[in-house]
């Protein structure tokens, strides 16, 4: 059932459109005037318009342009009793959606009226793709003011809308991947198939029919016809992921391919053309691999049409904040907690480290300090120590002990605080099982030994707790 709301200042017409939507089964809305329907339309809810082409005061045409000035985003369909060619063309020249002659037939009413809740439903979805897609897109924006990541940007806004093989290098954890997804998005082939190959991933056997396809029968377990990386990105990015692992045989192959834009499938002998875009990356020099013969130097000229290096994140520390700030309130709404960012504490700590694993290294710190985190605001503290030179006292945990238990020994001074009888073990290290270790300790120091009111303290059986104090089964 939809809202339909009618203007016509005849009310014959009127009752006639009340009439038949109703038997139509939608809730219709009667106006005499564009006055009136837009007070109407103000309480919101409306989903199709009917409005005729001539009333009093304001024409038909005329509402139709005072809808769009004030933002009014809902379809209608003119009314007209005068079945002329101009009137239509005007009518929809103006942004109606349909039109209908007078006298109004029920049938031809009912029949335009489907036809635009249908153009509607249709167009609602592919908004909401559209917003899906521009926030699957928005995952993949590459975060960094500075200097470096602009320029780099404003090579990729230069290279993508062309053919022009792009070679990304940079070490592990720099994000080539983005980059490489940045040069798709960003050209005309950004609709069609984007595909990754990881040249390091596939056994050696396997990377010639994961680029080139096979037939069937082309060696043992090939039991059918497999297109390969190249077929599937057809008129769309191929990346090459590490490519500076591939053979040096199949590199004479894959140079082929990049000049002829023509291949054989394994096992085949029709040639095959296409239209891909290549995007290689590599985590080495590749010009020194080709000049120590590692690596074909003919491939390397080809791949290297537009070279793009990728900074490593110690060599742009001022888009750590930016970052870190992103992927903490990420993983904060992925996992329902409220995290509101990070102490300048933080991230003066998160600049000072070097980060040998880069992006990913600092994505993957800064989620596992979000999940620890007991605090709204990131603190150091949640961070690991060994990793960040953090003072080794410093407070990384606290286990307060049940009320219930009063009888129980104070705990050694050294390694806790008592503040009445709530005494309280302090953790020094991340580490699990050195953790784990000083827990076992102070329940069996707690207890007097007794390890069965140790295993209950630690939430284990008591057969778990000998089993890690690694001791004969006596109490």
């Amino acid at each position: 059932m939809a809202t339909i709301l009618h203007v016509d200042d005849e009310p014959a017409v009127g009752l006639i459109l009340q009439d038949t939507l109703e038997r139509a089964g939608h809730q219709p809305l009667g106006a005499r005037s564009v006055p009136e329907a837009l007070q109407l339309l103000a309480r919101g809810g409306v989903d199709l318009i009917i409005s005729d082409y001539r009333m009093p005061g304001l024409t038909g045409l005329e509402f139709l342009a005072l809808l769009q000035r004030e933002g009014y985003d809902v379809p209608l369909i003119m009314l007209t009793g005068y079945a002329s060619i101009e009137h239509a063309v005007a009518a929809i020249k103006g942004g109606a959606i349909d039109y209908i002659t007078k006298p109004v037939r029920p049938e031809q009413l009912r029949l335009a009226v489907d036809q635009a809740l249908e153009f509607v439903r249709l167009r609602r979805e592919n908004d909401a793709l559209r917003r899906e897609v521009m926030e699957f897109r928005n995952e993949r924006q590459i975060i960094g003011e500075s200097t470096a990541v602009r320029r780099i940007l404003q090579t990729v806004a230069m290279a993508a809308p062309t053919r022009a093989t792009v070679l990304l290098q940079g070490e592990s954890g720099t994000g080539k991947e983005l980059f490489a997804r940045a040069i798709h998005d960003q050209s005309d082939r950004r609709d069609r198939p984007f595909i990754k190959l990881n040249c390091a991933a596939l056994p050696e056997g396997l990377v010639e029919s994961a680029l080139f396809g096979h037939e069937r029968g082309a060696f043992t377990g090939a039991i059918r016809r497999v297109e390969g990386a190249f077929e599937r990105a057809h008129r769309g990015t191929l990346l090459l992921d590490e490519i500076s692992e591939m053979r040096l045989d199949l590199q004479a192959k894959l140079l082929r391919v990049l000049q002829e834009q023509e291949f054989e499938r394994v096992g085949g002998t029709q040639p095959i053309r296409v239209d891909v875009r290549v995007v290689a990356t590599t985590n080495r020099d590749l010009s020194q691999e080709a000049a120590e013969g590692r690596f074909r130097q003919d491939l390397y000229y080809r791949l290297n049409t537009i070279p793009l290096q990728i900074p490593a994140l110690r060599e742009r520390p001022e888009d750590i904040p930016l970052l870190a700030t992103r992927f903490a309130l990420r993983t904060a709404s992925e996992i329902g907690k409220p995290i509101e960012g990070l102490s300048p504490e933080t991230i003066a700590l998160l600049q000072r480290y070097t980060w040998p694993g880069n992006v990913r290294e600092l994505q993957h710190a800064v989620e596992r300090a979000v999940i620890l985190s007991a605090d709204t605001m990131l603190q150091p503290h949640a961070f690991d120590s060994q990793r960040f030179g953090l003072t080794p006292s410093l407070h990384l945990a606290a286990l307060q002990l049940p009320r219930s238990t009063p009888d129980l020994p104070a705990l050694p001074p050294t390694d806790a605080s008592v503040n009445g009888d709530e005494p309280r073990v302090v953790l020094r290290s991340f580490n699990v099982e050195a953790a784990e270790k000083v827990l076992i300790e102070h329940a069996l120091h707690a207890t007097g030994g007794n390890r069965t009111r140790a295993a209950e303290l630690l939430g284990m059986s008591v057969r778990t707790l000998r089993s890690k104090l690694n001791t004969p089964d006596e109490d």
